[in-house]
């Protein structure tokens, strides 16, 4: 049988965009999440509960669906990074990934020779596809994070790092290593965000950050092309409108 293609690898290397939601550990929600229309689901190994025992179902969850299942890992360690691929993950996203050796590294972790340094073990997705160590790398998405001052200002090296499918800058992280803790919206992090998203998309790779309602088409119109939110803020304005309706009709009713 063929490989199970990666719907946001996909996309992103045909020019379209790909969206992202977060926010989940459970395989049902999962197919709640997906018939909305997402094209990728991100699982929360760094600050979250998804561990390796996790992983098969809420992955096998995101394949019932064709969404591409995004694991977040907490360290850039290739055993840790191949590892949960062989779980069946389709896509990693590395954190603080600051020079261009440690970009390299997830690659190393990342892919399967020649392209990189992956334990030749079948992962999930590999089950009944007989050239999946051929076929794998193409179908493998590796996103790393731009999330400290020193990765920006090593970012024209790390844009050099082949097979790396996404440049995430990630805005919390990075305002707090500018000595801006909470502060988004500071100018000078609001500066040096557009900035690095500026520059990834010049030098003809792919952009991606975190978004919400109000700034998500500012992004993609400036060219982000993976867009990566979570539902907590949507769920918070639903029960905040449902709770202002029931306080209208209640007090229409006296």
């Amino acid at each position: 049988m063929p490989p199970r293609l990666n719907r946001v690898k996909e996309k992103l290397s045909s020019g379209q965009t790909a969206m992202i939601v977060g926010g989940t550990d459970d395989a049902d929600h999962i197919d709640q999440l997906c018939q909305i229309g997402f094209d990728g689901i991100w699982l929360e190994g760094e600050h979250g509960p998804v561990d390796f025992k996790d992983i098969g179902n809420l992955t096998r969850a995101c394949d019932l669906w064709g969404a591409t299942s995004i694991v977040r890992v907490n360290q850039n360690e290739q055993g840790l990074i191949y590892r949960t691929l062989d779980r069946g993950a389709q896509g990693i996203v590395v954190p603080h990934v600051n020079t261009k050796e440690e970009a390299e590294n997830v690659v190393a972790g990342g892919k399967f020779p020649p392209a990189g340094l992956r334990g030749m073990f079948t992962s999930r997705q590999g089950f009944g596809v007989e050239d999946y160590f051929v076929t794998a790398n193409d179908q493998t998405l590796l996103v790393i994070l731009i999330e400290d001052i020193i990765a920006v200002q090593n970012l024209d090296a790390i844009l050099t790092v082949d097979n790396i499918d996404v440049f995430f800058v990630a805005p919390a992280d990075l305002a707090a290593s500018m000595g801006y803790i909470g502060e988004l919206q500071h100018p000078e992090v609001i500066e040096t965000i557009d900035g690095s998203l500026k520059k990834i998309i010049e030098y003809g790779r792919t952009a991606g950050t975190l978004v919400n309602n109000s700034n998500v088409e500012k992004f993609a119109s400036a060219g982000v092309r993976m867009l990566y939110t979570v539902q907590w803020p949507w769920i918070e304005a639903g029960a905040k409108e449902f709770r202002s309706q029931v306080e209208k009709g209640e007090r229409n009713r006296k």
